[in-house]
C-alpha cells in the first residue's frame, strides 16, 4: 500500500431488511467496496441492531456495522460516494484513528484486551501531610 494510509473506523447503518434475507451478502459488498478504492480490512462485524431515531430512506430500523479498515487517505471521499450509491447501506461515518491508538483499538476490538494498568505516581510526601493537616483542621 502506498505510504500516505491510514487506519479508519468506518460505522456503517445498514438496511435491517436486506440484511436479515443475506447475512453474507451485504458485508462482502461493504468489503469490496473498500477493496475497490485500495483498502484493506482488519475487522468487520455486526455491532447491533436497534430502532433508529428518525426514518432513514423510509427505514425505521437500521443494522450497525463496524469495520476497521486500512486505506490510502486520498480514497476516503470515493468510499463515502460509492456507499452513497449502494441502496443497502443506509449511512456511513469514516473516523481516522490516531496512530498512537491504532493497535490498542484493534486489539480491544478483536477480544484481545491485553489489559495494563498504568502506573500512578505517588504524591510527595510534604503534600500529603499539608492535605491531612488541612482536613484535620477542618473537622
Amino acid at each position: 500500500m502506498p505510504e500516505n494510509t491510514a487506519v479508519y473506523e468506518g460505522m456503517f447503518i445498514l438496511d435491517s431488511n436486506r440484511l436479515a434475507r443475506d447475512r453474507e451478502g451485504l458485508p462482502r459488498e461493504l468489503g469490496e467496496l473498500i477493496e475497490s478504492v485500495g483498502g484493506h480490512i482488519e475487522l468487520s462485524r455486526l455491532w447491533e441492531e436497534r430502532r433508529l431515531a428518525f426514518p432513514i430512506k423510509g427505514h425505521r430500523k437500521g443494522s450497525y456495522w463496524i469495520t476497521y479498515f486500512r486505506a490510502p487517505t486520498t480514497c476516503i471521499t470515493d468510499l463515502g460516494r460509492q456507499c452513497e450509491l449502494n441502496e443497502g447501506i443506509l449511512r456511513q461515518l469514516f473516523i481516522r484513528l490516531p496512530d498512537s491508538l491504532v493497535d490498542p483499538i484493534l486489539d480491544h476490538a478483536k477480544g484481545n484486551s491485553a489489559q495494563t494498568v498504568p502506573e500512578v505516581a505517588e504524591e510527595p510526601e510534604e503534600e500529603t501531610e499539608a492535605v491531612e493537616a488541612v482536613e484535620a483542621s477542618a473537622s
